[in-house]
């Protein structure tokens, strides 16, 4: 399946290694050095592992629980960031978008354009990004099943040519949590697109009291881990150097020093089941 996406992204190395690929980064573009920092470091463990990667990054953060958190360092300066990473880095990037104005603005600087997960139902959203021509990564909503994704990926498909992409990030659970049903996975994969899995994201606990997102980092290898084994093709993971520090999602990241000992488990889980 990473063949089609190989195809349309500059740059996706060691995509015939048989390992599943990695998107990561951090939540939102925080500035250039510590962004250019965080994919060197993970553009050095992918290669180093032979695993494919996409480097992820928010240009802005539009869904947000209070009018005070932070949203981004400015449009234009956060896209040439990401620009300039996959450039320098010599990695394929992906980034959120929120309306379908943004679609065409944001294809100017990236390879893939992300469709948020509350936003996945967006008929004018997924029809702009599908008009850049660039791969589009959907990420199932909260509030779907597998099977209902279906319906996202023929808005795509329909429209252009453009590569698809279907990313789960759990299941809404009461008011304040999530699960991840992993039966959505092979439902997902049987449209015959890579299917992802967004390990931090799942481990959030939205909705708090404080208005500040919680999460459960401590289950990150868990449930990537379960993700491998069930035939994910790719994790999407977002990191740190420091999450206590980080602007947004600190409270579900994984810290950047940990993600080789990580990735070092997780080759294994998928060489096992080869």
């Amino acid at each position: 399946m990473l063949t089609t996406l190989a195809n349309h992204l500059p740059h996706f190395r060691n995509t015939n290694s048989g390992q599943f690929f990695l998107m990561a980064g951090p939540c939102v573009i925080e500035g250039e050095d510590m962004a250019l920092r965080i994919a060197e470091q993970v553009r050095r463990l992918t290669d180093k592992y032979q695993i494919p990667y996409i480097f992820k990054g928010s240009y802005r953060k539009a869904n947000r629980s209070r009018l005070d958190s932070f949203t981004g360092i400015g449009d234009e300066t956060a896209l040439r960031i990401l620009q300039k990473v996959g450039r320098e880095m010599g990695v394929p990037t992906v980034t959120d978008i929120h309306e379908s104005g943004e679609a065409a603005f944001a294809a100017e600087y990236v390879d893939v354009l992300q469709i948020p997960a509350f936003l996945c139902r967006q008929t004018d959203l997924l029809v702009a990004a599908a008009a850049t021509g660039k791969v589009v990564n959907i990420k199932k909503g909260q509030f779907l099943n597998g099977e209902a994704m279906q319906f996202a990926v023929d808005k795509v498909q329909q429209t252009s040519s453009s590569p698809v992409i279907l990313t789960d990030r759990g299941n809404s659970f009461g008011y304040s949590d999530l699960v991840v049903d992993f039966r959505n996975l092979p439902a997902m994969r049987a449209f015959g697109v890579p299917v992802v899995m967004d390990v931090t994201h799942s481990l959030q606990r939205p909705n708090q009291s404080s208005g500040v997102t919680g999460g459960q980092p401590a289950l990150i290898e868990t449930i990537a881990k379960a993700a491998i084994a069930v035939g994910a093709d790719g994790l999407f993971i977002e990191t740190h150097p420091t999450p206590a520090t980080a602007k947004s999602d600190g409270a579900n990241m994984l810290p950047l020093d940990q993600l080789e000992a990580l990735l070092v488990k997780l080759t294994r889980v998928r060489e096992a089941i080869r």
